[in-house]
């Protein structure tokens, strides 16, 4: 008779929240922004948090990016427990787990392309030269973008520079992508490429992406959907229908 072992496996997340809640002064009133959310996402996962505006996604978002700390609750990003980071180690792990887009795409106007994608290599990573050109090489034929890499941000379209800031986000291999309304200053086509740039990268890096948004082309592509309230979890939503309260 074979001998049986009992294999203790420990599933991996990218994010988990266990009771986590956020509070800001107004004067001498506490403002909840977020009230005791729990949640966790697998690694690769396609996943938004959506709500009205002061639902507090954005805030969630800062949380999980190393941004902002919770007032109470437990929060471990990328295996790390990020509530006892200091401001010096909370910028060295955003440096080299996370990578952040925004609406507001925030490529810098005097760097081409290629710098734009460059540049966390040069400011957090510091990788060698021929290593960071066969990277952002490979990022810009990923997103489409090789024969704009000479090019200044104000020379390319909307749709482009969301592009650019993609690659730019994935180029330090992080584990974790945040983007926060990624798609609002642009049009339903141009949105839609640009999330299918997203999930062909997440596909190969297997990257996890994260959006806070309410723009309902996103909430249309993710593949899981948390529902904000008044700062509180209210739904959870699986694509393919099914649904937890």
């Amino acid at each position: 008779m074979g001998l049986v072992v009992a294999e203790n496996i420990t599933k991996i997340y990218s994010v988990v929240a266990t009771k986590v809640s956020k509070d800001y002064k107004v004067g001498e009133i506490a403002i909840r922004a977020l009230n005791e959310v729990s949640f966790e996402i697998e690694p690769a996962s396609f996943v938004s948090f959506v709500g009205p505006s002061g639902s507090g996604k954005t805030t969630l978002l800062n949380l999980i990016g190393c941004l902002d700390k919770p007032t109470e609750g437990k929060l471990e990003v990328a295996g790390t427990d990020v509530l006892h980071l200091d401001r010096k180690q909370s910028a060295s792990f955003r440096g080299n787990n996370l990578g952040f887009i925004f609406q507001d795409f925030n490529l810098l106007p005097v760097l081409t392309v290629f710098e734009n994608i460059e540049y966390p290599l040069l400011m957090v990573q510091k990788i060698p030269g021929v290593e960071r050109k066969k990277r952002i090489m490979a990022l810009l034929e990923a997103v489409g973008m090789t024969d704009q890499r000479d090019k200044y941000p104000d020379q390319i379209s909307g749709g482009q520079k969301q592009r650019v800031a993609i690659a730019r986000a994935l180029v330090t291999n992080p584990k974790l992508v945040l983007a926060d309304e990624p798609t609002a200053n642009l049009d339903h086509k141009t949105a839609f490429l640009v999330l299918e740039s997203m999930k062909k990268m997440r596909n190969e890096f297997r990257t996890t992406f994260v959006f806070s948004t309410h723009d309902q082309k996103i909430v249309g592509e993710a593949e899981i959907i948390y529902s904000l309230e008044d700062g509180e979890l209210v739904g959870k939503q699986v694509k393919g229908g099914q649904k937890n309260g």
